[in-house]
């Protein structure tokens, strides 16, 4: 009877860990500056931070979208690394001398 019963708690016990952990699952979408397929590569890989499960910039709409657990990482950190990279985000921008080490191509048009 012990075994038969752990055959049915523990699966039911990782669904709904998997479901804790989907509901903290959250995606958002934000403008990102940048011009090329380079920024591209650079701006996805900036946004990998513990808890990021996937960031995807798209180059003609500047748009980036994150799906991340809401326990462990902020929209606005994402932003921050973002930044920290070379691309502006919303309020959070890159620094002159960040942005001036880009490569021609990957400098855009600054607000």
């Amino acid at each position: 009877m012990k075994k038969f019963l752990s055959f049915i708690v523990l699966p039911m016990s990782l669904f709904a860990a998997q479901n804790a952990v989907g509901q903290a699952l959250k995606t958002d979408s934000f403008t990102v500056s940048g011009n090329c397929n380079m920024c591209k590569k650079r701006i996805e890989k900036a946004a990998q931070l513990p808890g990021v499960n996937s960031a995807v910039w798209d180059v003609q709409s500047k748009t980036m979208t994150v799906k991340f657990d809401s326990a462990s990482v902020k929209p606005e950190d994402i932003r921050k690394k973002i930044a920290q990279s070379g691309h502006d985000s919303g309020p959070f921008k890159a620094t002159d001398s960040i942005y001036q080490a880009l490569p021609g191509c990957c400098r855009y048009e600054r607000h």
